[in-house]
């Protein structure tokens, strides 16, 4: 299969070949990893901008290196310290960036949709690094991808995200990569956090912890999004840790070959113990390992990129 498409906006709209398609790349550009050279050449000459319009430390680096890495020039570019401050638009922010003959806009940005905005009149390809509380699809990715490595398969999986779901790109963009691939998803969290309209994603919402974690083979523990949450989500981080954190004593009710994953920061003593976040059990550093590989798959791809031919 030959990947096709000018921007990656979501994964809504990926079929299941196409995701697996970016995570059989991502293999490649793991092994490219951990070479003692660790660079290809299939970006040279080609100019990559960090557009962060909201704030990020672990996404932003990961796309620069990955950019780096593929041997592009890179370009970051924060809304604190630019003409976004000024009042200038995004629209005629992207338009002087693609006077400068940029070739790739990674963009962040807290209004859901605004990728997809960019995309219709933008020549520069669009990777979709967040935005809102709609997707976070190259996180999506690096979770399946880290699931499939360790499992060796996606379909018939257990998966529980736990957690803010509401609030949530990041579990948006997991349930449909997890969904299409076949496995079977729970979400669980306080109720205001975590509505049944997302049953209509296919998944099971419980707001049972215990009945959610047990027997999982995968357990996604989200952060708690203080920035987008109203304080009327839960009465205290202290109840929300008792009731749905996860703990040592609910550690036994997972499968005995469980993995924990978080896609960052965590919230220590919140979301997950201290000891269990970096346990034999916790993938949540080889999830940012593999959100490098997955980023460089995704540039890669959307370059003209054909799978096998990584250098």
């Amino acid at each position: 299969m030959i990947w096709n498409r000018r921007h990656l906006l979501d994964l809504q709209s990926l079929s299941s070949e196409e995701i697996n398609l970016i995570l059989d790349v991502a293999r490649e550009f793991r092994a490219v990893g951990e070479r003692d050279v660790k660079k290809v050449s299939a970006l040279q000459g080609k100019t990559v901008v960090n557009l962060f319009v909201e704030p990020s430390t672990r996404t932003r680096i990961s796309f620069e290196l990955a950019a780096l890495r593929l041997s592009a020039d890179v370009i970051n570019f924060t809304a604190e310290a630019s003409s976004l401050k000024k009042g200038e638009t995004l629209k005629d922010t992207v338009r002087n960036l693609e006077a400068m003959n940029a070739d790739f806009i990674i963009l962040r940005h807290g209004a859901s949709g605004a990728p997809h905005f960019l995309s219709r009149f933008a020549r520069s390809h669009v990777i979709n690094a967040g935005d809102g509380a709609h997707e976070h699809p190259t996180q999506g990715l690096l979770d399946a991808f880290t699931i499939r490595e360790r499992k060796g398969r996606i379909a018939g999986l257990k998966v529980t995200i736990l957690g803010d779901i509401l609030y949530s790109r990041v579990a948006r963009s997991n349930i449909w990569a997890l969904k299409k691939l076949g496995a079977d998803v729970t979400l669980c969290g306080p109720p205001t956090l975590v509505p049944r309209v997302f049953e209509q994603m296919g998944c099971r919402v419980t707001w049972n912890v215990e009945e959610a974690i047990r027997g999982a083979d995968v357990v996604n523990l989200l952060r708690i999004q203080h920035e987008r949450q109203r304080k009327t989500m839960f009465p205290s981080i202290g109840e929300y840790a008792s009731l749905f954190g996860l703990n040592q004593a609910r550690m036994s009710l997972l499968h005995p070959e469980a993995l924990i994953m978080h896609p960052g920061p965590i919230n220590r003593g919140v979301e997950i113990e201290s000891e269990l976040a970096d346990g034999g059990r916790s993938v949540i550093l080889e999830q940012v390992t593999n959100g490098l590989a997955v980023r460089m798959a995704v540039l890669y791809l959307i370059n003209g990129g054909r799978p096998g031919e990584v250098h």
